[in-house]
């Protein structure tokens, strides 16, 4: 009688092993096995980490075995089981693969293929056509769309993180507790001493630094000593946390009535405003976004505020980026002066540190959760909704996919909620936040989320006027080594253009990212069919940038640049300033966050900035998901060239005094999990 060796891995997580009984059978192209006992509880297999191997002796041979089918029984109590994959060793003596990676819950018959990833044209038996199709239906079942606010992309259908189907559930539901985090953050701070004087001010500058954590050559450190000086300002739009607003100034705005008088003084070339505009030297920022967005108002003992300034910048002649003008309104007029690096030292402190406080809001709201997770959610939803397992596109994006939904619940559930902690320190709290959203939908286009494209777009592409912007050259070297990884996938999967268009599940997860994602508005640009496989590879490259390194880039540096309070205040406590020759230190020290407010934020920063306990970096793939050799061969070649950009980086990085990191591959998460 023929015999099969079946080996059985269990995953490492904590609680992945299981003491219920566990049957197995296999399905072949000639017949069915009989329903075969693994393990019955207390025998001690399937523990946490193990691999359990058994012989499985069928009365005839099978043929090609097409299905493994899994099921838990339950012995006493709920004892969820995570089973990596099955190796099965056929008579002839050749080994198929069966990955699993996921939760087996409950007392449900688990069905899996063999690990050789198929499109839908390469399934030609109705079982393995009935497997695909039920495999979607059950999923669309518990991956559901749901609008949280209007206008916004759709999220998942789940109130709270225990609601997520078990799946992408984290392993530790403690590991991401808000509240918690933000707690053991302040205590590990040293900065809970300062809670009971909730609603007072801060003495001066010098008094920030009581709450401020020296880590010896850190950025926050440098940050702390120079935040005044108008390189380090300049710098910021460039290679700080927000790296994203600042664009080429092709054209003075009317709503900004700079003139030259007003800006001789800091243009170094011996040519007119004018002219300097035309030779690309001048850059803009403009936070149009936040004007008629409603301040906090959740606690009635401090009012709070917000500005939509607009920052004029200038390459120097060192090359280096400064602001020489900033008006803190959209419309010009006498009670909105333009100040200027002329003015008297603590009305230019001023504005510039309302342009910071104003980045800060632009930067949480759009920059990170709009652009990076609600958007990476997105595609995780219909990535689970339309790509079977067994889909090579389902291999590949699932790893950038991991914890997406999870921390996005959560934030829901505990953060950016009504009255959740985006309340204590933030502006933009009490319903700010969800109008920023609202607005910021409109500029959220594919070609956007196209990184090269999108720099491009600011003019912001030239190494050669623009030599310091490390956001753009590493962001680009990224981009490549992703799209380089994503076209050598799809030649493997793709033989033509053909196939691509052929592919009914593709197209039914690019027309979900549109309908659901995007909400079917054409001027997003997302597309709602792909033809080719070059769209293909960039599409695909969207995805993966924007849950790895576009989230990186602008998330693990917020210690670094936020931390010093007055770099990045969460909210401003006195008005914009109106006319000029009145700003005092006090005026500004009463206008920061009082210590209460600094102290929520502090712990807010240090807390989003700490990467996940066993956290995955680009190009690690420890769940085998492809089988196939030329796949492992490209994964091989995509670390190559990883490893190379992180070399690079290094390198340049050596002695600087702002080390740019945040897009070196050996720092960047997979996916969005925090």
């Amino acid at each position: 009688m023929p015999s099969y060796t079946v080996t059985v891995a269990t995953g490492s997580q904590w609680f992945a092993g299981t003491d219920d009984y566990v049957y197995l059978s296999l399905e072949g192209t000639a017949g069915c096995s009989e329903r075969h006992l693994l393990d019955k509880p207390f025998y001690n297999d399937f523990e946490r980490g193990a691999v359990d191997s058994y012989d499985v002796t069928v009365e005839e041979d099978l043929g090609e075995i097409q299905l493994i089918k899994i099921e838990k029984r339950k012995y006493w109590y709920q004892d969820d089981w995570y089973l990596k994959h099955i190796t099965v060793k056929t008579p002839l003596g050749d080994y198929l693969e069966f990955p699993c990676y996921r939760w087996i819950t409950d007392e449900k018959e688990v069905v899996l293929r063999d690990g050789r990833a198929k499109l839908p044209r390469d399934d030609k038996t109705q079982i393995l056509k009935q497997h695909r199709r039920k495999e979607l239906e059950n999923r669309q079942k518990m991956y559901r769309w749901k609008e949280w606010h209007p206008g916004f992309p759709l999220s998942i259908d789940a109130h709270c993180h225990s609601e997520l189907p078990r799946d992408i559930q984290f392993d530790n539901e403690k590991g991401i507790d808000f509240i918690l985090n933000y707690s053991k953050a302040m205590e590990n701070l040293y900065i809970n001493r300062f809670m009971h004087m909730f609603q007072s001010s801060w003495s001066d500058f010098a008094d920030f630094e009581k709450i401020f954590v020296r880590i010896s050559n850190t950025i926050s450190e440098y940050v702390m000593q120079h935040w005044k000086e108008d390189f380090m300002f300049g710098y910021q739009f460039l290679n700080g946390c927000n790296p994203v607003l600042i664009r080429r100034c092709t054209e003075i705005p009317k709503k900004l009535p700079v003139t030259m008088d007003m800006v001789e003084c800091s243009l170094e070339r011996n040519l007119t405003l004018e002219e300097e505009v035309k030779q690309g030297n001048i850059f803009i920022v403009d936070y149009e976004l936040l004007d008629g967005v409603e301040a906090n108002k959740t606690d009635p003992c401090t009012i709070q505020y917000l500005a939509a300034p607009i920052c004029l910048l200038y390459k120097n002649l060192e090359n280096k980026i400064v602001p020489i003008a900033i008006q803190l309104g959209q419309k010009p007029g006498p009670e909105n002066p333009i100040f200027l690096p002329s003015d008297a030292t603590y009305d230019w402190l001023l504005a510039k540190i309302w342009v910071r406080s104003s980045d800060f809001h632009i930067h949480q709201t759009v920059t990170h959760l709009l652009r990076t997770h609600l958007v990476s959610e997105v595609f995780s939803i219909a990535m689970f909704r339309q790509l079977p397992a067994v889909h090579p596109l389902f291999k590949l994006l699932v790893p950038h996919m991991r914890f997406t939904i999870a921390i996005n619940t959560k934030a829901r559930e505990q953060l950016i909620c009504e009255c959740g902690l985006f309340d204590k320190a933030n502006a933009t709290g009490g319903g700010g936040h969800v109008q920023m959203v609202q607005k910021a939908m409109k500029d959220l286009t594919y070609s956007s989320l196209c990184f090269p494209e999108d720099i491009k777009a600011k003019g912001m592409d030239s190494k050669e006027d623009i030599p310091y912007y490390y956001y753009r050259d590493d962001g680009i070297k990224v981009w490549e080594a992703i799209k380089s990884f994503a076209e050598d996938v799809i030649q493997i999967y793709y033989e033509s253009d053909e196939v691509v268009c052929e592919d009914v599940e593709l197209q039914a997860f690019v027309k979900d990212i549109y309908m659901y994602g995007m909400r079917g508005v054409k001027a997003s640009g997302f597309p709602k069919v792909i033809k080719t496989r070059e769209k293909l590879a960039e599409y695909l490259t969207v995805i993966i940038f924007t849950t790895s390194a576009q989230h990186a880039a602008v998330n693990f540096g917020q210690y670094d640049w936020c931390s010093w309070i007055p770099n990045a205040p969460p909210t401003m406590r006195c008005p914009p300033p109106t006319e000029k020759g009145t700003v005092t230190i006090e005026q500004i020290v009463e206008s920061l966050p009082d210590r209460g407010r600094s102290c929520w934020h502090l712990g807010a920063v240090w807390a989003l900035s700490q990467f996940q306990d066993n956290e995955l970096f680009l190009g690690m793939y420890p769940d085998e998901h492809f089988v196939e050799k030329p796949v492992k061969e490209a994964m091989a070649k995509f670390r190559k060239n990883l490893d190379e950009i992180v070399s690079a980086i290094t390198e340049r990085n050596k002695n600087k005094k702002l080390p740019y990191y945040y897009l070196s591959p050996n720092r960047i998460p997979n996916s969005v999990a925090v």
